[in-house]
């Protein structure tokens, strides 16, 4: 029976043959080992195999092929998906929206409008696109917002799910996780139109309803209410998140399916998982500290 090991086997081997050249072979293993150990020491410089300007050059220099690179992860991550894929009823694909910013300082000018401004940040802002299903939690793609004037997050978030192959929207049910960022009414029409696809995203206490009344005020958990600008109901739910400082915050939620309460609050607390994944590739793997100063190095990166 293979295990999970023999998979990552499996791709690093393939990895290592899209790579052009023996030299290029060679620091693509000694990052991938830095990667492994995921100790947060994976910075070129802490290579102990080849040299952190060889493993510069690989990042932000040669020319191999990122695209190619990015389809073998991807059917790998199809396949994995499908391994999970139960028996029955069709079964369900979550998918997380969410944005994060690799904070930076300093001029880059060598990557334009990529570095920008965003909710008081200043750094790479990236809209990351997650897959949660069954046991398995994968990055799928991401998108860079370039920031005012460029395509807002919104119009990112639905071309990032518009990259969910065929072989995935037609056998499951796709159902979209977001912020209050994401709940525009803009996004909520837009799966709405989308077959086989719901959404459950974060609402702002002061979101108004059709009526003029605000989702704070009054309402049951697993009503259903017309938020101002929508023609179709969605349902409403909401949750008590704990704070840092050890307070509880309500956090309101809503499904464009109707769901019950209880599933909708469930599913808006899953939201949260994405953000122990951008820890982990931040901290674990030194995302945050990336050096790229090229357009290429930070798509290689």
């Amino acid at each position: 029976m293979l295990t999970i090991l023999n998979y990552a086997q499996a791709l690093v081997y393939t990895l290592m043959d899209l790579m052009p050249t023996k030299y290029q072979q060679k620091s693509l293993r000694a990052l991938l080992g830095l990667f492994l150990e995921a100790t947060g020491q994976s910075l070129p410089p802490h290579s102990q195999t080849v040299s952190a300007s060889a493993i510069s050059r690989f990042l932000n220099h040669y020319q191999w092929s990122v695209r190619a690179v990015i389809r073998v992860v991807r059917t790998e991550i199809i396949r994995q998906v499908k391994a999970e894929r139960g028996v029955g009823r069709r079964p369900i694909l979550t998918v997380t929206l969410d944005m994060t910013t690799l904070e930076k300082i300093g001029k880059f000018s060598g990557l334009g409008k990529l570095i920008g401004v965003y909710n008081g940040k200043r750094g790479l802002h990236l809209l990351v696109l997650y897959i949660l299903v069954g046991r398995s939690r994968v990055p799928w793609g991401f998108r860079v917002y370039r920031g005012k004037g460029e395509l807002a997050p919104i119009k990112l978030g639905q071309r990032l799910l518009k990259t969910l192959p065929k072989t995935l929207t037609a056998h499951y049910e796709i159902r979209v996780l977001g912020d209050s960022a994401f709940g525009s009414i803009e996004m909520l029409k837009w799966i709405k139109k989308q077959p086989r696809t719901s959404g459950i995203f974060g609402m702002r206490s002061d979101r108004r309803l059709a009526d003029a009344r605000q989702v704070n005020q009054g309402l049951q958990r697993g009503q259903q209410v017309v938020l101002q600008g929508l023609n179709f109901p969605v349902t409403l739910s909401w949750y008590w998140l704990k704070r840092d400082d050890g307070s509880l915050e309500k956090r309101f939620v809503i499904s464009t399916k109707p769901l019950s309460a209880v599933y909708i609050t469930r599913l808006g607390r899953r939201r949260w998982q994405i953000e122990g994944f951008f820890k982990t590739v931040k901290h674990r793997f030194g995302l945050h500290r990336f050096g790229q100063s090229t357009l290429v190095g930070v798509y290689h990166s």
